[in-house]
């Protein structure tokens, strides 16, 4: 499949047909084509850099600036508006990017652009007329279609390099997977810079001919409204998103009636939100699991094959294996790294060449960094991440365990748990808790809960409690933000 001109081809057949609504206009497939091809005339008359970043609220808007880059043969950089000032600048110049798509909503969050980096404002650019931008080098299937930058080792964000081919490919092998078409309405609540709402929410629907719901900011109440207004088949996000939704009060099943798939990817899915969401709203929430490196989807738990606690096989031309520290093949339900091979692989890491070539083992497949297992029958669990895992006793113990505990008891909103060091034990378990609206900490009452359910040795050795845990700008918990140090409400 040829990305570019399978987009274009479904908004040139089905021109009058909505492909996307957000919270400020409908988008009919002619409107998202004839955007793009203006905005490529301005992006032409204002930079030549090969890469262009764009910074847009989650909209319609995302997609017309990546049809009007890749119709110049541009890359695109996708900016996550809430890095720091240091970290903005350090993408944009280490991206090559000279000027940023953008609007000046977005500009005055950020308290604008750094030096040398020019503002090419949507709210400037002439949408009147007949655009004719000067096509000479469209996207080629190998041209790298987007750089996502992700957290680096360093401390520096580094940017992952798909080609158009590896994000064809993801479309491609999701729809061999399940079948999507132009009946089906997609709930995008996540946002377009991050790997899951850029392919799974922005191009699949394109490229299926589906129509994509999208709203700026994930306020739950408001994804419930849109899901009784617009009647969404499919929702993604990630298990946060789906607890938030939990606690809106007048939500109840019929707004989510129409629902085909309800997926939960990012991280591990708690049994407490799937258990929640399954008696609020009447439906069984499937994991799916995928990396930015990946382009991102390598797993889907699909409905009729549903087994609990998994994210399902690999998709069709995805070969995984589990690998041991010491480099052997494991057998089914055995714990290792999830590695893999397929088309839709990163080219690498951008200008780190040491990193990219760590990134693969000596066979060529991508070292995943995440722990799992396959059962006899292939569906692969998802067991932690290796830098995650503590060493308690000289035994492993991954956070999701002590978690998925911890939020089960009735206090407890969410949590997050680390290790800390201990002198007899190596490490032990610290957790920290997020409680629901209302409650009150009781340290004793969560400790024998934990007691109850998990082995003496995996029991937190300290919980706190916090106002908010640190999370991501997906809402994604950021387990790297917390230490031993980290201060508490109160603890136990």
């Amino acid at each position: 499949m040829e990305l570019l001109s399978t987009i274009r081809r479904q908004l040139i057949l089905h021109p009058r047909r909505v492909v996307a609504v957000d919270d400020q206009r409908t988008w009919r497939g002619i409107d998202l084509l004839l955007g793009s091809w203006h905005l490529a005339s301005a992006m032409e008359r204002t930079t030549s850099a090969k890469a262009i970043g764009v910074m847009v609220p989650t909209s319609g808007l995302m997609p017309m600036a990546m049809l009007a880059a890749w119709t110049l043969g541009k890359t695109v950089v996708p900016i996550n508006y809430l890095l720091s000032k240091a970290d903005l600048a350090y993408v944009l110049n280490d991206a090559g990017c000279d000027t940023v798509v953008c609007v000046q909503p977005m500009l005055d969050f950020i308290g604008g652009l750094p030096d040398g980096v020019r503002a090419l404002r949507l709210e400037d650019v002439s949408f009147a007329g007949l655009p004719r931008p000067r096509i000479a080098n469209p996207l080629a299937e190998r041209g790298t279609a987007v750089l996502l930058y992700t957290s680096g080792t360093s401390g520096k964000p580094k940017g992952v390099v798909l080609a158009a081919s590896n994000l064809a490919a993801n479309v491609s092998q999701i729809r061999s997977w399940i079948t999507f078409d132009h009946r089906d309405v997609m709930l995008g609540v996540l946002p377009q810079f991050h790997t899951f709402g850029l392919t799974v929410l922005t191009l699949l629907p394109l490229a299926a001919g589906c129509k994509s719901i999208y709203t700026a900011r994930f306020v739950p109440r408001r994804i419930v409204e849109l899901a009784r207004k617009h009647k969404p088949t499919t929702v993604v996000a990630i298990p946060s998103m789906f607890n938030a939704l939990l606690h809106v009060k007048d939500g109840k099943s019929e707004d989510f009636q129409a629902i085909r798939f309800a997926v939960s990817g990012g991280e591990p899915l708690p049994s407490a939100v799937f258990e929640g969401f399954q008696t609020k709203y009447g439906i069984r929430l499937n994991e799916g699991y995928g990396l930015t490196e990946t382009a991102p989807v390598t797993n889907w738990c699909r409905p009729d094959e549903f087994r609990p606690h998994t994210v399902g096989k690999p998709l069709p031309g995805i070969d995984q294996r589990i690998v041991s520290p010491d480099g052997r093949v494991l057998a089914a339900n055995e714990d290792g790294e999830i590695r893999m091979k397929g088309p839709n692989i990163m080219q690498g890491y951008h200008k780190l060449p040491e990193e990219t070539a760590n990134a693969f083992d000596e066979h060529g497949y991508f070292r995943s960094g995440d722990m799992g297992r396959f059962d006899q029958d292939g569906f692969l669990y998802i067991t932690g991440r290796i830098k995650e895992m503590m060493i308690i006793g000289g035994e492993n113990v991954f956070p999701r365990e002590i978690e998925d505990v911890l939020n089960h008891h009735p206090s407890v909103k969410e949590s997050a748990v680390i290790g800390m060091p201990d002198g007899s034990r190596g490490e032990v378990a610290l957790a920290f808790v997020e409680l629901i609206e209302g409650a009150t900490f009781d340290g004793s009452s969560i400790r024998a809960h934990c007691r109850s359910h998990l082995t003496q040795f995996k029991v937190p050795r300290e919980i706190r409690q916090v106002e908010s845990l640190p999370r991501n700008a997906t809402g994604k918990i950021v387990r790297r933000q917390l230490s031993p140090t980290t201060a508490a409400l109160a603890s136990a």
